[in-house]
């Protein structure tokens, strides 16, 4: 029978307790993580919502600057998410109207030596790749300019919603470098080599109708709505399916560019076996009986 993992050691707040502080918890930190419904207003929550975890980036001064210990607060947030088996879906946005993230923080790189940058970027790298093999469904909300690594940090996640604000880039040519946390990898693989190639070339910013047409985008809000409303809407459209069928689509989805045809379909069938057996998926068929939304377990 296939169930969740058992995710040692993971910590809930309840929405009252607020904040989960990921750094000294006597200076305000860079990012971190709390229960979505922390952040909403009593007339949006909802028992759906509770299982949606929100990872806020919170330099409003800097325009969410990618500093090293914005980094390594998100990677620690990253990993409470991914030790708590209640945790459905990851939010990752910003209580800042018309900003997202501003790449890396260029005034904290001039103090640095090219080891330490190194070093940084070693970091960075890590943490995307532990965003990207999250099991649970990643959203980024973007409502102001994802420049550089801002970019590269709304690939890490499965989907993408933009508002009024969004803008994307990828202009390190501009500066020297080259994208250096999987823009020029995840980028290509989202929307091909060649329209890649004249972002990175050009390092020209787009907005969000332009990244929406190009499939960067998932979701454009458009007013009335907003990024986060949308984002909310789609958190509780996924939030009735079933954990377990959404983690093996994941998994197969992902792998799905690496293998061949032939491999691909073998791997989903292994996992559609793997569901067979699951008490989620006898709910899903006596609640089709029933006629009611079925209640999954994860188990």
């Amino acid at each position: 029978m296939l169930s969740l993992p058992v995710r040692r050691g993971a910590v809930r707040l309840p929405a009252r307790l607020g904040r989960h502080h990921l750094h000294n918890p006597s200076s305000p930190p860079h990012a971190y993580l709390q229960p979505l419904i922390a952040s909403l207003p009593a007339s949006e929550t909802s028992e759906e919502l509770e299982s949606v975890m929100s990872l806020i980036m919170d330099r409003k001064e800097t325009r969410n600057a990618l500093s090293g210990r914005m980094v390594a607060e998100l990677r620690e947030g990253i990993a409470k998410v991914s030790a708590d088996r209640s945790a459905r879906v990851l939010l990752l946005h910003t209580p800042h109207p018309n900003v997202f993230c501003s790449g890396a923080d260029l005034r904290e790189r001039l103090t640095m030596s090219p080891s330490a940058v190194s070093s940084f970027l070693t970091s960075l790298r890590s943490m995307l790749a532990e965003l990207e093999a999250l099991s649970i469904p990643t959203i980024a909300v973007i409502d102001g300019p994802g420049l550089g690594g801002g970019c590269e940090l709304s690939l890490g996640c499965d989907l993408r919603i933009g508002g009024s604000g969004a803008i994307l880039a990828l202009p390190e040519a501009k500066l020297g470098i080259v994208p250096g946390a999987g823009g020029t990898q995840r980028m290509a693989k989202l929307i091909g080599g060649a329209r890649t190639k004249e972002l990175v070339y050009t390092g020209r910013r787009i907005g969000g109708e332009e990244a929406e047409r190009m499939g960067i985008l998932n979701f454009l809000a458009r007013s009335p709505e907003t990024a986060f409303s949308q984002a909310l809407l789609t958190c509780r459209q996924i939030v009735t399916s079933a954990p377990l069928s959404l983690a093996v689509a994941k998994k197969a989805i992902d792998a799905a560019p690496y293998l061949p045809l032939e491999e691909g379909l073998t791997l989903e069938r292994e996992l559609y076996d793997s569901l067979l057996g699951t008490e989620d998926r006898m709910e899903g068929l006596k609640a089709f009986k029933d006629k009611r939304r079925a209640k999954f377990l994860g188990r």
